[in-house]
């Protein structure tokens, strides 16, 4: 049974950051069309300082890794990204507090409580070309086909969510002032989101 711990939550920020520098450039470059077009810069050095924070650090439990993740994207990462990321991991934090291990399962619930930090904190809602529009279909099935999850589906299935804000008009951010103009841009947000998940597949793609 596959089963998700630190060492598991260690790869994880592994991944993320190496697939963040990775793709920093088309980050940056999405969030020009649309933005600030600082995204990639702020999650590269973001992530960077979360592998240096919990890369070499001992942890008895999920909880306190995932509340170091968080505090150090709240402190590190600018623009809009870090609180909504930080945020996430937090709230991450407090459902995994004190667990050592989680199931395929309850690592779905605990997406679906960062799913609900986001909302909280960013205001938005599926359709409003967000990170929302990843995020909101990244839970269900880890607690649905939990053992049986084809994580090679299931990304390429969030890979589709998050092109598909290329075709949403924008009402949130910077981006809502362009109105139509925001029309044909992915969101950079979905498009790190998307990289997150992806991040997470690569943990358990030989397991």
């Amino acid at each position: 049974m596959a089963e998700f711990g630190v060492r598991q939550a260690k790869e994880w920020m592994k991944n993320i950051n190496l697939l963040v520098q990775t793709h920093k450039g088309e980050l940056s470059e999405l969030d020009q069309s649309i933005g600030d077009g600082d995204h990639g810069l702020n999650m590269s050095r973001g992530f960077q300082e979360v592998l240096e924070k919990v890369g070499d650090s001992e942890y008895s439990d999920l909880g306190s890794l995932f509340k170091d993740v968080a505090m150090t994207l709240i402190t590190k990462v600018g623009g809009a990204s870090g609180p909504l990321y930080g945020s996430a991991f937090l709230k991450a934090s407090q459902y995994a507090k004190e667990k050592e291990t989680l199931s395929i399962k309850e690592l779905g619930y605990l997406l679906q409580e960062s799913l609900e930090a986001i909302k909280l904190r960013g205001k938005a809602q599926i359709g409003d070309k967000t990170m929302v529009d990843v995020w909101e279909y990244a839970p269900a099935m880890l607690f649905n086909e939990s053992e049986s999850l084809d994580w090679d589906k299931w990304i390429v299935f969030l890979k589709d969510k998050m092109e598909h804000t290329g075709n949403l008009e924008a009402r949130k951010g910077r981006a809502a002032y362009l109105g139509e103009r925001s029309i044909g841009h992915i969101d950079p947000g979905a498009f790190s989101s998307y990289l997150i998940f992806k991040a997470m597949r690569e943990v358990f793609k030989n397991t």
